[in-house]
């Protein structure tokens, strides 16, 4: 029998506790360098519990933010759990966050308190005196510290500050509707923006996952997606908690480790996002590739070049969907849908794809994506602090993807490019999934992200083809011999015509390639950009 509400975070969790208490619920795997770190139902409620006393002791308030600076840790979600105990939200930052992207993250969004791995620390120290609003910082050591916490001005322990004894209190989060965090977009275009997580939305969208994704009794998910990220937080963690499943996580994403950490925990469907697709791709195939228990791969921008051959060389199927944090979803579920198509809406959406000026377009024409409930209803997103965005993301009930799609003649829908991010050149547009995996397939690179750069060489809004890539490690890297197999495997049209080598590819915690820091790079070192001879 339930005592909470499930749709109050922590009373979800502790629902579950009262239900399962010894379910092994949460393992972060440790990579071979440290133990697992694994929770049952009870521990995350009772370490939630002694976390939210510490809170309400440091004088936490009801409806207060407090930043979460970690990678994937067990304590991650320990803090979520407490925070909604308390009435406060939490603000997951990416903790390779620093300067001034990390003042603006904190300002922004008016966190009073932040909870941080000790890694994270040499970003956030410097700036508390620019953050009189944070009042109090909590961290935990870790493997990685460069310093132990004692070298930290006014920085909370949190294993030596907890209370040994779990206290009873109430969970103050009583609002359906009330924050349970606020999720950054990604800001690969512009500065982030915090998307009001409700506890109602994010509990409601977890129970769905065993219907929405073909999730099962006993199925074991993986993610090496940051918690910092909804695609981790809903389709892996939440889907875990809500509907009694055990999820894996790693500390960090690992592509040269995944088809060992699925062998290892038993893992039965995994995350992907298009980046990491190519990236898993280009490594060196093995003889046992196949042999491992994923039943499918949970899909979002599986590039359409190398979607069959993924299947086969892994031995899975693909279940492709998409989606963002502030809503709308698509579903092409194995063997249903055309390779390449990223599914249609469920019943439960409409959806239309307009021109610049908001009139449908005919089927097979690119257009940006809307939807709306098919209540009719109309969407509403909330970005903290920000209601003219949020306004202009949901005008007139409909929420605007910003993502260019076509639809096909039988309804399936086809992801073209983000708004302000298509390559066109000499008035075509670039299949880069293609020149990605031609790269890929080369054998010369570690991870390989194709973007475009303006030239004056080409008429208004085209673009120049760029190839970033990571040597293999320990290579003797040439540029024209990476050229050379492009045109051995490329159409002429498709060519890259530069190519930029980089030490690693920025990405945000999704792992989604930012290309402005690429341009930013691009001009800042410009003898790593290599063109064709």
């Amino acid at each position: 029998m339930t005592q909470y509400a499930d749709n109050i975070f922590p009373g979800l969790i502790a629902n579950r506790a009262a239900e399962l208490p010894d379910f092994p619920v949460l393992t972060i795997e440790g990579a071979g360098q440290r133990p697992d770190e694994v929770r049952s139902y009870r521990e995350l409620w009772d370490n939630g519990r002694r976390m939210a006393q510490l809170m309400l002791q440091l004088g936490v308030q009801p409806g207060e933010r407090i930043a979460l600076l970690m990678a994937n840790h067990a304590e991650f979600v320990e803090a979520m759990v407490a925070a909604g105990i308390v009435g406060a939200a939490v603000v997951p930052i990416d903790p390779r966050t620093k300067g001034d992207k990390l003042h603006f993250l904190l300002a922004s969004s008016q966190c009073s308190a932040a909870f941080a791995a000790d890694y994270a620390l040499p970003h956030l120290q410097p700036l508390r005196a620019r953050l009189p609003g944070l009042r109090w910082v909590l961290a935990f050591a870790t493997d990685e510290g460069e310093q132990p916490l004692t070298a930290y001005a006014d920085v909370v322990d949190w294993v030596a500050a907890a209370p040994l004894a779990v206290p009873d209190l109430p969970i103050l989060s009583t609002d359906l509707d009330a924050p349970l965090e606020l999720i950054f977009t990604s800001g690969t275009t512009g500065d982030p923006k915090g998307i009001v997580m409700t506890h109602r939305r994010y509990c409601e969208t977890a129970a769905l996952a065993l219907r929405l994704f073909g999730y099962r009794e006993g199925d074991v998910l993986y993610s090496g997606l940051s918690l910092t990220h909804a695609n981790a937080q809903l389709l892996t963690l939440g889907a875990a908690l809500a509907c009694r499943l055990r999820c894996v996580l790693s500390r960090r994403f690992t592509k040269s480790r995944l088809w060992d950490i699925t062998r290892k925990y038993g893992a039965t469907s995994f995350t992907l996002l298009g980046g990491m697709t190519t990236a898993v791709y280009a490594e060196p195939p093995k003889a046992d590739d196949a042999d491992n228990p994923v039943r499918f791969v949970v899909s979002a921008g599986m590039p359409a070049a190398l979607w069959q051959n993924f299947q086969q060389r892994f031995g899975v199927q693909i279940l492709e969907f998409y989606g963002a944090a502030e809503g709308g979803l698509t579903f092409n579920y194995p063997g249903q849908g055309p390779v390449g198509s990223i599914g249609k809406p469920p019943p439960t959406l409409q959806h239309r794809i307009v021109d610049e000026a908001g009139n449908d377009v005919a089927r097979g024409q690119q257009g940006e994506l809307w939807f709306r409930h098919a209540s009719g209803e109309p969407f509403v997103v909330q970005y903290y602090g920000n209601p003219g965005a949020s306004a202009r993301k949901c005008a007139g009930g409909w929420l605007h993807m910003g993502d260019v799609v076509h639809e096909d003649a039988d309804g399936w829908l086809y992801f073209d490019y983000r708004q302000g991010s298509g390559i066109r050149r000499n008035g075509e547009f670039i299949a880069t999934a293609f020149i990605e995996k031609a790269i890929a397939e080369s054998g010369l690179v570690d991870d390989v992200y194709v973007y475009g750069v303006a030239s004056e060489q080409l008429a208004p809004g085209e673009k120049e083809v760029v190839a970033a890539v990571v040597p293999k490690p320990g290579s003797s890297f040439d540029a024209q011999q990476l050229f050379a197999h492009c045109r051995q495997q490329l159409e002429a049209g498709m060519m890259p015509s530069f190519i930029q080598v980089l030490a690693q590819i920025p990405k945000t915690a999704s792992e989604k390639p930012q290309e402005r820091f690429l341009l930013e790079t691009m001009e800042r070192e410009p003898q790593a950009v290599h063109g064709r001879r």
